[in-house]
């Protein structure tokens, strides 16, 4: 029997090695801190936290997410420690809630390392809290028990740290911050949480949740339309993205993948459709047939629109297109699509954690066969050793076994789901590009790459970002840290990079109404000019490429402009005084080849674009290497977390919201010696060219 806990209560922890379970509503960080006998905790030494995820006897995550899996091994804690105090805390400056009581309370679990729930505990009554200790483990009479804190601390980590006696308290919490700041930069942004059908007021075309207008500009007037494009939306904010599976995201967004970026399932309460569903509960798992038996394309996990039709005897449902909730087409494939990448997320996790608790009982029962010095002797300890790894066999082919039913059932459904994408969402050897026109009204989402694990290398999960984006791109052209990026060379890979961005561009161009979309170019050195050519030649742009000194601050300094003037308008409510030849469309400016050609005063301004500009409708593409602009110092560090890392070739450097998993990112490009992107741009042209009229 699972206990339930409340504020205070404690409960016997029966065995030594232990899994903590946070679900939370939003991505928080979860850390561990060590205390002695009094509770003190004696050093930064004795904190597990995102930037020291490992001490002796415990591990946390290294980045924050909706859920975390903590593991605990109490037996091999240091002797002085008596105490182990769960944590959890809202990042500092991540565009999220700044306290819990705006939030999902958050509920921790202490399991074994089998999944089965020993205690749990929904941390409740907090309000202005940031911070909070939600759990104790604490030694008594040689035996360990957990006990349900709940302590909240409206001062964040730094008062909690304090409380807790340890001396360097705010130092550390800024670390942390920082740390936590860098994995949130490599995380797909999350969904951002639903509304309830009935409070669904807003047109489909703006999606549910979007904490920003999603209407491009008003052709009835510039100034009103600057005014209704650039105005926050006031409803539910988005949970930080990773954007988003996906700097999210996290995917949740949260990514997300915000894998910073979609319709999730995070509302205030669990069992609401959409809400937050722990990786443990029932609902997380994807039903299964039993060996052999039919597979159930059902999703027990998410709501769906309508309960599908009855089987017919002897079949098994089929999966379906649109299967999820939402008002319209687009809308229920993008909530599908969201819905696929959790489900592999967690159905992932599951068997990652089976394959973890097989390793440890193979360990154990080792560990106790060979104790014994006349077990070694003869064939007793071989027979021990054997039986363990056959055991050890066993439970990882039976762990294989369930995630292979649950990659089935997602391949399935990705086979009907892919097919049926619109353009926004598909990849470009889709047909659908073949019949393509320009819209008349901007999608809730655009597809920026594929993303998947090392477990299903055949599945690949679309990773969509919300529109209008919410923070800039940057198109990484270097070769640290890049999987592959050792198999090419230095310029190859800043060829294959600006192809990327290019290819980006021509897509978020494609899916806009004509004149709702500007893209402008900074190429100082012209190093560009090849990978830049279907732009420039297809007139889409809204100028040549900027070159030299020259050409980047008059295109920098325009668009500084347009920022200042938009904020004021917005702020003062005086939109009808911006200027009659205001471009109030979305703008988007690709800077190749940073740093080269940039001085200090550019620099400065590309940061301010790309802190304030998303807000206003202006957004940053860099294609740049990173080790590059190293001769900046630390100047640059917040210009790159602000921007969601995109790579030229496979990379694992995403991250979900969810369970914290490596996410391999590829870019969807375009086929080898295909036409369609060209093709594209010329209707975009003419559309254009019709509407300038």
């Amino acid at each position: 029997m699972t206990a339930e806990l409340v504020r205070g209560q404690n409960h016997p922890l029966p065995q030594a090695r232990l899994e903590v379970r946070v679900s939370a509503g939003t991505p928080t960080v979860a850390g561990a801190t060590l205390g002695d006998e009094q509770g003190k905790v004696r050093g930064v030494e004795w904190v597990a936290h995102p930037g020291a995820p490992t001490l002796p006897g415990l591990e946390v995550s290294k980045q924050a997410a909706a859920d975390h899996r903590l593991a605990f091994d109490l037996d091999a804690l240091p002797g002085t420690v008596h105490r182990v105090h769960v944590l959890l805390a809202l990042p500092a400056g991540g565009g999220g809630p700044a306290r819990f009581g705006a939030v999902a309370a958050p509920f921790v679990a202490v399991t074994g390392l089998d999944g089965a729930e020993i205690a749990s505990y929904t941390v409740t009554g907090l309000n202005a809290e940031s911070a909070v200790v939600a759990l104790e483990l604490y030694r008594r009479q040689d035996a360990w028990k957990v006990r349900a804190v709940g302590q909240g601390y409206a001062g964040g980590l730094a008062e909690l740290f304090a409380d807790q006696g340890l001396p360097q308290a705010q130092q550390l919490a800024a670390g942390i911050n920082e740390a936590v700041a860098q994995g949130l930069a490599r995380s797909v942004a999350a969904p951002p949480p639903r509304l309830p059908d009935g409070e669904r007021t807003r047109p489909a075309a703006s999606a549910p949740g979007s904490d920003q207008t999603h209407a491009g500009p008003v052709s009835q007037g510039a100034a009103q339309g600057a005014a209704d494009h650039v105005q926050p939306h006031q409803g539910n904010p988005g949970m930080p993205q990773p954007g988003s599976p996906y700097d999210g995201a996290g995917p949740q967004s949260g990514a997300a993948p915000q894998p910073d970026h979609a319709a999730g399932r995070s509302v205030p309460q669990e069992g609401h459709p959409g809400a937050p569903v722990r990786p443990d509960s029932a609902a997380a798992r994807p039903a299964t047939p039993g060996a052999g038996g039919p597979i159930d394309y059902s999703h027990p996990a998410r709501q769906n629109a309508a309960p599908p039709p009855p089987a017919a005897p002897g079949h098994s449902a089929q999966p379906v297109a649109g299967d999820a909730t939402g008002w319209t087409m687009e809308e229920r494939l993008y909530n599908q699509v969201w819905g696929m990448f959790e489900d592999l997320a967690r159905a992932t996790a599951a068997y990652r954690s089976a394959v973890d608790f097989a390793d440890s009982r193979r360990e154990q029962e080792l560990d106790k066969a060979l104790s014994d010095p006349r077990s070694r002797i003869g064939g007793q300890g071989d027979a021990a050793r054997e039986a363990a790894q056959a055991k050890h066999a066993q439970l990882v082919d039976q762990a294989r076994a369930a995630l292979d039913r649950d990659l089935a059932q997602l391949m399935a459904e990705s086979d009907v789901v892919e097919p049926a994408l619109p353009p926004a969402y598909a990849r470009w050897d889709n047909p659908v590009w073949h019949g393509y026109r320009v819209p008349m009204e901007s999608p809730m989402a655009v597809r920026l790459g594929d993303l998947h694990l090392p477990e299903s290398e055949g599945l690949r999960i679309p990773m969509l970002v919300r529109l209008p984006l919410e923070r800039g791109l940057w198109i990484d052209s270097g070769r640290a840290g890049s999987r592959d990026g050792s198999l090419a060379d230095a310029d190859e890979l800043r060829r294959l990079a600006m192809g990327t961005a290019v290819a980006h561009a021509a897509r978020l161009l494609a899916v806009h109404p004509a004149g709702e979309f500007t893209v402008h170019v900074i190429d100082p050195a012209g190093s560009g000019a090849s990978a830049l050519a279907p732009l420039a030649q297809s007139g889409v742009l809204a100028g040549p490429p900027a070159v030299g000194v020259a050409g980047v601050a008059d295109v920098l300094a325009r668009l500084i402009q347009r920022v200042d003037l938009v904020q004021m308008a917005v702020r003062g409510g005086a939109a009808d005084s911006l200027p009659p030849d205001l471009d109030t469309a979305e703008q988007l400016l690709i800077v190749n080849d940073f740093p080269h050609g940039f001085d200090d005063r550019a620099v400065t301004q590309l940061r301010y674009l790309a802190d304030e500009g998303p807000a206003v409708g202006v957004h940053l593409m860099m294609v740049a290497d990173r080790e590059d602009a190293a001769a900046y110092g630390p100047l640059l560090d917040p210009l790159w977390r602000s921007l969601l890392r995109l790579t030229p070739v496979p990379d694992e450097h995403l991250a979900d919201p969810w369970v914290g998993h490596a996410w391999t990112y590829e870019p969807v490009t375009v086929p080898p010696g295909s036409q369609v992107l060209h093709q594209v741009l010329a209707h975009i042209a003419a559309a254009r060219r019709a509407w300038n009229r």
